[in-house]
């Protein structure tokens, strides 16, 4: 049964009013309507069944599509119209809403889709589940312009249309309670002769599993589109020339630029790990605006959180190692990895630079993972930071561990909190291996070359954040030394031309220990 995101009685009109501002919706295309191509006849003509759709929905099709604001931001909207022949998809439908791609894209506007529909319509036969691939094309150029695609499924939305245009958002998120599968519960059970699980096809199971971005009531849809607007719409073109900056920030007035503890390794590896310290949460609460969570397209990793935020006054994707709920810096597992690459293509398909937030003691050591291609994903990863076009900048937070963390940080530049680290293996198990002991630890700890002044000192991180005193007793304080450094340095990188930027960040990896050769 539907729960509050049941919104197969509302009309097209009505379902575009969840987002755009009232009385700003220009129509277009009302002329192109159905006809009947098979002279199709059931119980009664398709024809007469079209004539009674018109006069029962006001509307000669069942999707609605047109220009309109919201909070005066330009876009074209896509609404299905359910109480036509159940918002189904035949070539007059599939004729409006290839247009609306089309002129989105000439316009060089965000689209928002708010789909309901039973999918392609069985009156006009093989014509129209060919709809499938045209609209699908569609899709795909204007995300291939740059320009974001925003989708809210409605209830139900199945079939040709979850199986199209209806799953290839930018960003997705669906009405709670809505259904939403390839195929309705009816036909799946008389087809396999026994009904699902009850509730395998709801948003909040597409949501569990990651497939969607967001379960929303109808009221949480309006703010949820313009956050996101407010990140993914187009903006001016990357790069236009600036110098790139190198060094610290200034340490506050009355404080030295090192703490006591700031060439002592092990002592600064262990802030790093400590459970108060402040995590990706952290910072994105006190430096970002317009965040979206996002999600993988596939099992969630709690250690990854990906998001379209803001940052420092920047728009931005990032992707952040995040800590556990009791403080503790999380392993992370194929699935996170797999989230991050999804959030890299996101950065490179919507011109936006990409923010990483390092904080983990590694990659996850298990069996699973294993199973799961850790190891793949990591490598994928790195593959695909070498190569992504956007300007792309790590925030090394905490304890960077090995390939785990270095998966997120061969970017164009690197921001080091003072007591951070980026080691080859944590120096307990450096210990282990050489000494078959713990007690080496703290002096492999500086032997490995991983603290903060050692990265900078090597051209591995470019600024150090200074922490006077460890960030967990001063955070505000922090995270504002924080912040100040990342909008400096997001600034310099989106303003260096792109070809420089591309071409430098290639060269710092490549000659990555070349001293030492």
């Amino acid at each position: 049964m539907p729960g509050t995101g049941d919104s197969s009685g509302l009309s097209a009109r009505e379902r575009a009013a969840l987002v755009i501002d009232g009385g700003s919706l220009e129509p277009w295309d009302l002329d192109v309507v159905s006809d009947d191509p098979l002279g199709f006849t059931d119980v009664k003509p398709y024809r007469e069944r079209l004539e009674e759709a018109t006069a029962r929905t006001g509307l000669g099709e069942s999707v609605l599509t047109g220009r309109a604001t919201l909070d005066g931001r330009p876009l074209v909207v896509v609404a299905s119209e359910f109480g036509f022949l159940g918002g189904s998809i035949g070539i007059a439908t599939g004729e409006r809403i290839a247009r609306a791609f089309e002129r989105a894209l000439a316009e060089r506007l965000p689209l928002v889709a708010l789909p309901a529909s039973g999918g392609s319509r069985m009156q006009e036969g093989t014509l129209a589940v060919v709809q499938m691939a045209k609209l699908a094309a569609a899709a795909r150029r204007l995300r291939d312009g740059g320009l974001p695609y925003v989708v809210v499924l409605g209830h139900p939305t199945t079939g040709g249309v979850l199986a199209s245009w209806g799953s290839l958002g930018t960003v997705t998120a669906a009405l709670r309670g809505a259904l939403l599968g390839f195929a309705g519960p009816r036909v799946v059970e008389l087809l396999r002769g026994a009904p699902l699980a009850p509730g395998v096809q709801t948003a909040e199971t597409l949501l569990a599993n990651g497939l969607i971005d967001g379960a929303l009531s109808p009221g949480e849809v309006r703010a949820w589109v313009a956050r996101v607007l407010a990140v993914a719409a187009p903006s001016a073109e990357l790069g236009s020339g600036a110098m790139s900056l190198r060094g610290s920030m200034p340490p506050p007035e009355g404080h030295s630029s090192r703490s006591p503890a700031a060439h002592d390794a092990w002592a600064s590896l262990a802030y790093a790990r400590d459970r108060r310290r402040p995590g990706a949460a952290a910072v994105l609460r006190a430096l970002a605006a317009d965040v979206t969570e996002l999600r993988g397209r596939g099992p969630d990793d709690p250690a990854c959180l990906i998001a379209l935020a803001r940052v420092a006054g920047h728009p931005a994707v990032v992707v952040a190692q995040r800590r556990g709920a009791d403080g503790a810096p999380q392993a992370v597992g194929p699935a996170g990895y797999r989230t991050a690459r999804r959030a890299m293509a996101l950065a490179a398909e919507l011109r936006l630079p990409l923010v990483t937030i390092v904080d983990t003691p590694g990659a996850e050591l298990s069996e699973e993972a294993e199973h799961g291609g850790v190891a793949a994903e990591i490598a994928g990863c790195l593959a695909d930071l070498s190569a992504l076009p956007v300007p792309t900048l790590a925030l090394l937070l905490g304890e960077g561990g090995s390939g785990g963390a270095l998966a997120l940080l061969a970017v164009d530049r690197v921001v080091c909190a003072e007591h951070a680290s980026l080691g080859v293996i944590a120096p307990e198990g450096a210990s282990a291996i050489l000494y078959r002991d713990l007690h080496h630890a703290a002096e492999l700890a500086a032997a490995q070359g991983g603290a903060s002044w050692q990265l900078l000192e090597e051209g591995i991180a470019d600024v150090v954040v200074p922490e006077p005193r460890p960030a967990h007793e001063e955070p505000d304080a922090f995270l504002a030394r924080v912040g100040a450094v990342l909008e400096r340095e997001l600034g310099a990188l989106l303003a260096r031309p792109s070809a420089e930027r591309l071409a430098a960040r290639r060269a710092r990896w490549r000659s990555a220990g070349e001293r030492s050769v």
